[in-house]
């Protein structure tokens, strides 16, 4: 079991856009740069989440990519389905038939884990996510800018006039 890059990338690439789509429209070319993710990869990406109404394109000058509805309203959960990202654990791929044809005696147990993990991306959101970003971003300027001020200290120079004679 394992979230694989498609999925990652399509969570990353929409936070990016969250975080600057209140400017307007944001070119996958500089989701690319700032994310080191190919352009032909955000161009698949990004054709399946406009066909799932995750985000709405903008054609043109100054064109790109906006999220389709508010923050609060998409989850993790919806962009990792949107990119056919399946989150199974199951051997079986959840057909019952990973022993021998027969279901294996861990079935239920990564059944449940499914779900779990399921039930906890449906609960955190772009909005939660962006937040949590912003608050690291604050806290890592403040600690910059604090240790800025509490560095060394330039000395005071002393500026002599010249007398005059």
């Amino acid at each position: 079991m394992r979230l694989t890059t498609k999925g990652r990338f399509a969570v990353t690439a929409m936070m990016d856009l969250a975080m600057r789509g209140e400017e307007g429209p944001v070119a996958l070319a500089s989701i690319s740069d700032r994310q080191k993710i190919s352009l032909s990869y955000l161009e698949q990406l990004f054709g399946k989440l406009r066909r799932y109404k995750l985000v709405d394109s903008v054609r043109g000058p100054g064109g790109g990519y906006t999220i389709a509805r508010p923050l609060e309203l998409v989850t993790v959960a919806e962009i990792i389905r949107a990119v056919d990202e399946s989150l199974d654990a199951t051997q079986c791929g959840g057909r019952e038939n990973c022993h021998d044809e027969h279901r294996c005696m861990t079935h239920d147990l990564w059944t449940t884990l499914n779900f779990k993990m399921y039930e906890y991306l449906a609960s955190v959101t772009l909005a939660d996510l962006v937040s949590r970003q912003q608050k690291k971003l604050d806290t890592t300027a403040t600690v910059i800018e604090v240790k800025h001020r509490l560095g060394p200290q330039p000395k005071a120079r002393v500026l002599r006039e010249k007398a005059t004679a």
